[in-house]
């Protein structure tokens, strides 16, 4: 996400496109991995504990998204001189 945002400034694009770039370039979602997982570790006595980490990294991912777009907004909103509620 640091990657993407740096990159995006970088190269002077807008708010909006950083936004887009930072929460869809780095998103990736459990219904896909899990199913994969499964498959390559099928039968393996141990794949709670190998897909542990990816679980508690995708709810990491989820709060700090959450707190990212809190401060878009409100970065947008000043941009585009309308008051928060």
């Amino acid at each position: 996400m640091i990657i993407a945002r740096l990159l995006v400034r970088y190269f002077g694009f807008s708010l909006q496109d950083e936004a887009a770039v930072v929460f869809c370039g780095s998103k990736k979602s459990l219904a896909s991995g899990l199913p994969m997982a499964k498959v390559l570790f099928s039968g393996h006595p141990g794949f709670g504990m190998i897909v542990l980490p990816i679980m508690c990294y995708n709810q990491i991912q989820v709060i700090l998204g959450a707190i990212l777009a809190q401060r878009y907004r409100a970065k947008m909103d000043a941009l585009n001189g309308t008051v928060e509620d």
